[in-house]
């Protein structure tokens, strides 16, 4: 597949994208089309959940549970009133967006944990569930920007957390290298994917493979975009799952290194797309975005 496990200078490309995304046929009815369920948003940050429901739904699934706070799921009906509210059949999940690990409940950690722990349904882990990762038995992506990327392996034992100098910062502003290979350890020792954002995304797997994407704009560094990237790794990987169920296979974790990588590009292309010739946006427009993302990778 593209991409490498050698040193090399290829990017994710919409041809590469294209050979993950699916594009429904007249055979397929919502469940074979992938069912994605998402944990995300909370009291202090409501809108993460209406953002990253938004990003699944416009990313090609055939349907997107929301689990959550009862007193923010008027907010994403609202929004999309199409959401199915509470857990139930799940090819992926998505945990942690718009949660703080530091002010999670004990009934959200236990429900992220049991996720991750239980059962081989692969999920993408974000932000507030960061910190869990290390706990997962399930084939997982993790999607930090550089200031969460210590949340991933310090539960892995690379450095501590009582210092006042971060030691990942001089590797993570050194060379292009030095920073796919702190993604490509990281990775490794994890057992899962990851997806390091930032104006070139870095995706590596367990095995070694990693490519870059750079098909975004600087107009995306927003809040809430993360939020609406994370809704669209797990639509992506809960179709991708959906497939191999009907082909009577679990999904494998190094399968998940394109699926992050296609979604990285989805996610930048509409970024892109929404920015025009150059001007801001909002994470929903991102998301508004998704679906002319899709079509310029697949042409439907």
């Amino acid at each position: 597949m593209p991409g490498g496990h050698a040193w090399h200078s290829a990017e994710w490309t919409a041809e590469d994208a294209a050979g993950v995304l699916r594009v429904p046929t007249a055979a397929d009815h919502k469940y074979s089309r992938g069912v994605v369920a998402l944990r995300t948003g909370s009291l202090e940050y409501p809108g993460a959940s209406v953002l990253s429901t938004e990003g699944a739904w416009r990313t090609g699934v055939g349907m997107v549970r929301w689990d959550g706070p009862d007193a923010i799921a008027g907010l994403v009906l609202q929004r999309r009133p199409e959401t199915v509210l509470g857990a139930g059949r799940a090819d992926a999940w998505v945990l942690g967006s718009g949660i703080d690990a530091r002010t999670r409940s004990q009934d959200d950690s236990m429900r992220m944990r049991k996720t991750l722990r239980d059962g081989s349904t692969p999920a993408v882990v974000d932000a507030g569930a960061l910190d869990l990762a290390a706990e997962a038995s399930v084939p997982l992506i993790v999607t930090p920007h550089e200031g969460e990327l210590r949340e991933v392996r310090i539960p892995l034992g690379f450095g501590i957390d009582d210092v006042d100098e971060e030691p990942l910062a001089p590797r993570l502003s050194g060379d292009f290298r030095e920073r796919v290979l702190v993604v490509r350890e990281t990775a490794v020792a994890l057992g899962g994917v990851v997806l390091l954002k930032g104006a070139t995304t870095i995706v590596a797997t367990p095995g070694g493979w990693w490519t870059a994407v750079r098909s975004g704009t600087p107009w995306l560094a927003a809040a809430g975009t993360g939020d609406v990237l994370a809704g669209a790794a797990g639509a992506i990987l809960a179709s991708v799952a959906a497939a191999a169920r009907v082909d009577g296979r679990e999904v494998d974790v190094e399968e998940l290194g394109p699926v992050a990588a296609t979604a990285a590009w989805l996610h930048g292309t509409a970024g892109r797309l929404a920015a025009g010739s150059g001007h801001p946006i909002t994470a929903l427009d991102v998301a508004e975005a998704l679906p002319r993302a899709f079509a310029a990778a697949t042409g439907s």
